[in-house]
């Protein structure tokens, strides 16, 4: 297996060929920030926090999707870098209606860690205040679409490690929305297994399990990334 050495944030770094720019900097310790990054699933390049500048390139670089190359030379904490990071996580929060003070995720969720991350105190855009559903026909879950910042994450988790596809995306720009079966309410989405793996994946307090009540909203990430490794290993558990 070929090994590529690459110099991130002045540091040398060896990673093999197929390794990303996001996990070559992990496993050298260094912290890329992330929205729609999650262990056991394809990336999307979504989200755009974790983008990088690359010496030679004439634009910035998801990481996530980045694979190293030899002699590469990567930016990860630039001062372009973190102002456009705090840039993104505003608009995030301008874009939909996020009221932490109410919301079932409030002190476990990753929109709010990033916020404090990159020193967001405040939203210098305008909030777009859209109407948005809350879908509550699902015996079990929910799912708020005010609170949803598109990452795709349970689309992801629902096709590439459930096998269901329950989710999917729809509609354009400001439009856009994450959608059950052909657009259909949650509780008549006859694909759904009712796994919770979506609700494991998200990384807000967009899909809920129903009777949570305001910060009592927990997740076990590393579920999900059992199931993949087991799979990939053969090592299930009866």
């Amino acid at each position: 297996m070929a090994v590529k050495t690459l110099t991130i944030d002045g540091k040398l770094v060896s990673a093999r060929e197929e390794q990303t720019v996001l996990d070559a900097a992990r496993d050298a310790g260094i912290d890329i920030p992330t929205l729609c990054h999650l262990e056991g699933v394809h990336d999307a390049g979504a989200c755009r926090l974790c983008l990088v500048e690359v010496k030679g390139a004439n634009r910035l670089l998801p990481a996530c999707v980045l694979k190293v190359a030899e002699d590469m030379e990567v930016t990860t904490n630039s001062e372009r870098l973190r102002k456009y990071r705090r840039m993104v996580v505003e608009m995030l929060f301008a874009e939909r209606n996020h009221v932490c003070s109410v919301c079932v995720a409030n002190g476990n969720c990753e929109l709010q860690d990033l916020a404090a991350a990159v020193g967001m105190d405040h939203v210098r855009y305008e909030y777009v205040f859209p109407v948005a559903a809350v879908d509550v026909t699902h015996d079990r879950f929910g799912i708020d679409h005010n609170r949803c910042v598109l990452c795709t994450r349970c689309v992801r988790v629902c096709d590439q490690i459930e096998g269901a596809h329950t989710w999917d995306v729809a509609g354009r720009g400001g439009k856009c929305r994450v959608i059950t079966d052909m657009n259909q309410p949650w509780g008549d989405a006859e694909s759904c297994t009712e796994c919770g793996k979506c609700v494991e994946a998200c990384p807000t307090g967009a899909i809920f399990r129903k009777r949570s009540s305001v910060a009592e909203m927990r997740r076990d990430r590393k579920r999900l990334e059992f199931i993949v490794t087991a799979r990939e290993k053969k090592q299930w558990v009866r």
